[in-house]
């Protein structure tokens, strides 16, 4: 059975919702599901833009029959060659076989690299190529680096429909509402769409910056994603929070907390610099054991919140490994911008406290701050002046 939404008076959404995949990318939890979006436009010639991933590939067929009808397909633009976007390439060019394929010159390259060869029926664009499909005029847009090198974009200046490929993208299910005025955002997609962002084109900042100040030259009045809801309106509050995590620029003042903890004497005392904060009018605070939390959820809240304190036992001589992957995992990511304080434990030989600031060293553009805390297997009372100049330290670099 087909499902398929109506988009603009000739553009239609036949894309796919994914509840059966928990890991994106194999990777990054998805609990919310994701949806694979594509869209099929109805012009003197047909455009089918993307296709979606391999395991729900037979809907998206459907789909595709039903927009169609007794219509062939004669063109197919590809944004993007990531598997989750480009699976069901196969399938579409066995059903239409003269279907004219569009990309640019790495897009072809991709293709090879995951057998496909479409020969004769490849169309090369690059930057500012246009082509006219009746009324509909596209524009094409190079957007490399976002996420992959052979990313573009696709402007339709006829309806203003920017085609975004993974950009404005986010993980969680449409559940039969496909546009950004039939949710509630902030509510159900915010959080998934900052933690796909930071975590699957977090490193690619300079390039978003790129995409969008090209973006801001076009008259856009649908923004329609490969990833989450179409957005129709208030184009300018997505806009923004890209700006700002691509910028790395913190959305909020407050306090990310993250601490590994064998016994619970460094989750005690990171609890401890917890309540002084709250205490001092601070109370935007968030905690995560690393050991128990997936680093795709730490590092969406490291984009969000202004100051990180980093809360570590010392481990056989080194930073205890969740700890210590957090914060590979900030560095490869390119997070920056940040205020960072350091918490470590030690009983018999504290190293893991030089250790993070060896580590924090990499990071870009990051103020470590001086007052780390030494807690010598647990907190004592000797210990409470130095967490409360930790404490102070960290609103006062807040002001």
């Amino acid at each position: 059975m087909h499902n398929v939404r109506k988009v603009t008076e000739d553009l239609y959404w036949i894309g796919t919702n994914d509840r059966d995949t928990s890991l994106f990318e194999n990777i990054h939890p998805i609990p919310e599901g994701v949806s694979y979006n594509s869209y099929l436009l109805l012009d003197e010639k047909t455009v089918l833009m993307d296709t979606v991933d391999s395991s729900v590939c037979s809907n998206f067929i459907e789909n595709v029959k039903h927009v169609l009808e007794d219509k062939s397909l004669d063109y197919l633009v590809i944004h993007h060659m990531e598997p989750d976007h480009a699976g069901c390439l196969g399938k579409i060019m066995y059903h239409y076989p003269d279907v004219k394929i569009i990309g640019n010159k790495k897009t072809f390259d991709f293709m090879k690299n995951f057998g496909f060869e479409v020969n004769e029926n490849a169309i090369e664009v690059k930057e500012g190529d246009t082509i006219s499909f009746g009324k509909h005029e596209f524009v094409f847009t190079m957007a490399p680096m976002v996420h992959w090198p052979e990313t573009m974009v696709t402007f339709d200046t006829t309806n203003g429909v920017l085609f975004s490929g993974d950009a404005f993208g986010t993980f969680g299910t449409l559940d039969g509402r496909l546009f950004n005025d039939e949710v509630d955002f902030e509510r159900e997609f915010l959080e998934p769409a900052r933690r796909y962002y930071t975590n699957i084109v977090g490193k690619f900042g300079m390039p978003v910056q790129t995409l969008l100040k090209k973006a801001s030259d076009l008259d856009i009045k649908y923004i329609c994603p490969l990833h989450g809801p179409i957005w129709r309106s208030d184009l300018d509050y997505i806009i923004d929070k890209y700006d700002k995590w691509s910028s790395y620029e913190p959305e909020e003042k407050g306090v990310l907390i993250v601490f590994g903890s064998m016994y619970g004497n460094t989750e005690s005392a990171a609890e401890d610099l917890a309540i002084r904060l709250a205490e001092k009018g601070m109370t935007n605070i968030k905690m995560y054991d690393a050991s128990k939390t997936d680093t795709s959820y730490m590092i969406s809240d490291a984009f969000r919140l202004s100051h990180i304190v980093l809360a570590s036992p010392t481990y056989d001589l080194k930073v205890y490994p969740p700890v210590r992957n957090f914060i590979l995992d900030m560095e490869a990511i390119n997070l920056q911008n940040r205020t960072i304080g350091v918490i470590y434990n030690g009983s018999w030989m504290p190293k893991a406290g030089d250790l993070m600031h060896e580590l924090l060293g990499e990071m870009r553009n990051t103020n470590v701050l001086e007052e780390d805390v030494l807690i010598t297997s647990s907190m004592k009372e000797e210990d409470v002046d130095k967490m409360e100049t930790l404490a102070n330290s960290i609103i006062e670099s807040m002001e």
